[in-house]
């Protein structure tokens, strides 16, 4: 079984705004996967189905961004799972915009929902597909970069970011980190 978990911030405000990728590809994966995130619980809108013969859950934590890790951890323990099981999606400021690195631990890269689930599993190794964004322009602090929304001439391309990543995401669960790696690290081709 598999936990993939999308970072962001519950709230229509957030909906359109970097730091709410993370809940846009597990929506795409829902929809994709058919499953539905109907289920209210455990401080996460989540589903259960089944992807390349394995069950999954999806979920988008329904606290905010920096506690993560007890939506994360709520989850994990209800359904008797260890960090091997778990892939998170986040954006992510280090990274240029549009490209996405895969990887399987290491620090939050002060990504505070990153920090939270890191200090409550106790551990950094677990999966992560990381959305680059980008940095802010100077005069934007890194805390309101994140909440701003994306402008509405970058939708296709948004839309294309979250498709990509979810691509990433299926390749990651059917043929592992190393093909996930190999075709996805960086920027689209």
């Amino acid at each position: 079984m598999k936990l993939v978990v999308g970072l962001g911030n519950p709230g229509v405000e957030y909906a359109w705004t970097r730091h709410n990728l993370g809940y846009q590809v597990v929506a795409a994966l829902a929809e994709l996967w058919k499953i539905p995130l109907k289920r209210k619980t455990l401080d996460n809108c989540w589903g259960q189905g089944r992807f390349a013969e394995e069950t999954v859950i999806l979920a988008q934590p329904t606290t905010f961004m920096n506690l993560s890790g007890r939506a994360v951890s709520c989850l994990m323990a209800y359904m008797t799972l260890s960090p091997n099981d778990l892939v998170i999606i986040h954006d992510d400021l280090d990274i240029p915009f549009g490209s996405l690195k895969i990887v399987e631990r290491g620090g939050a890269g002060g990504h505070r929902g990153v920090l939270s689930i890191i200090e409550t599993l106790g551990t950094q190794e677990f999966l992560r597909v990381k959305m680059g964004i980008g940095r802010p322009p100077p005069h934007i602090s890194p805390e309101d970069y994140v909440l701003t929304h994306f402008p509405f001439k970058e939708a296709e391309t948004i839309v294309e970011f979250v498709v990509r990543a979810a691509q990433a995401v299926e390749t990651l669960l059917e043929s592992g980190l190393a093909a996930a790696q190999h075709r996805f690290h960086g920027p689209p081709l």
